[in-house]
């Protein structure tokens, strides 16, 4: 059945493979404000200080940085401050460090985009409140409309950016894929996530819970190889459902489409035509 995954999933952590993994780390802490965590399965882990993991790093030393026009694989992952002051604190930091960055009204949300030392793309938004949210053809509406920084550094008031405050989640996963119509097949009818909006050309959104988006899929670079072992890239993201039976339906809708389930430790494994991982956990 489409759109079958409970409302209550989350995401999280996103495990990425990087080149010098001091180096990531740093910029982790210094620019994103994560805070070290314990390691674990050979992988440093970064995330609230409420022991909340985020991101886990594996080094793997000589790898390249992701190009400027993209590899199919991972779009950007994105972190989801608990509000709008939390965003604007944000961005005035960035601003304090020198670190350049993107931005976007997407009119459900505000966002900051940045590049970490492996090329990696990192989203860090928050939500409008969501029964502001537009709505057309029940598909939520979304924009790419320049963000009205200065609207939002009023946000800030007096208090300083202190790292990423408790509450801070992965909000959403964007992949690069090479065609649509597969990657429904994968993440809609197989994962069981609901289409969202169709909105962005050459780009479907998708999630559970009648989110505007957990996963996001684009082609906008289809002509591109896809990320390899010796790139700088995503090992894996996560999905976190509640229970088992739910990843026993899991299981069973990816056996039908072809896509079995790998056993990865207590979790499952699956892998989209272009190999992207997903981890799946129940809570």
């Amino acid at each position: 059945m489409i759109g079958s995954l409970p409302d209550d999933i989350s995401l999280g952590p996103v495990r990425l493979r990087v080149a010098d993994r001091a180096r990531a780390t740093a910029w982790l802490e210094r620019i994103l404000g994560l805070h070290p965590l314990e390691p674990s399965e050979g992988r440093s882990r970064h995330g609230t200080e409420r022991g909340v993991p985020l991101v886990e790093l594996r080094e793997v030393a000589g790898l390249r940085p992701v190009p400027r026009r993209g590899l199919l694989g991972l779009y950007h992952y994105a972190l989801l401050l608990p509000s709008r002051a939390d965003l604007a604190r944000f961005v005035v930091h960035l601003d304090e460090r020198g670190e350049r960055f993107g931005s976007s009204d997407h009119l459900f949300s505000e966002a900051l985009y940045l590049t970490d030392p492996d090329g990696l793309t990192v989203e860090v938004y928050a939500d409008r409140p969501r029964e502001t949210w537009v709505y057309k053809d029940g598909e939520v509406v979304g924009t790419l409309d320049p963000l009205d920084l200065e609207s939002l550094v009023r946000a800030a008031g007096e208090t300083r950016w202190q790292g990423v405050p408790a509450g801070t989640r992965l909000g959403h996963m964007h992949f690069y894929v090479g065609d649509l119509a597969a990657a429904e097949r994968f993440y809609v009818h197989g994962l069981g996530f609901r289409v969202s909006t169709r909105v962005y050309p050459g780009a479907l959104f998708a999630a559970a819970g009648g989110y505007h988006h957990h996963v996001g899929l684009n082609v906008w670079a289809a002509h591109q190889p896809v990320a390899g072992p010796a790139d700088a890239g995503l090992d894996s993201w996560a999905l976190v459902i509640p229970s088992e039976p739910e990843h026993a339906a899991i299981a069973g809708r990816m056996a039908a489409h072809g896509a079995p389930l790998e056993r990865a430790g207590t979790a499952s494994l699956a892998r989209d035509p272009w190999g992207i991982a997903v981890r799946i956990t129940a809570d």
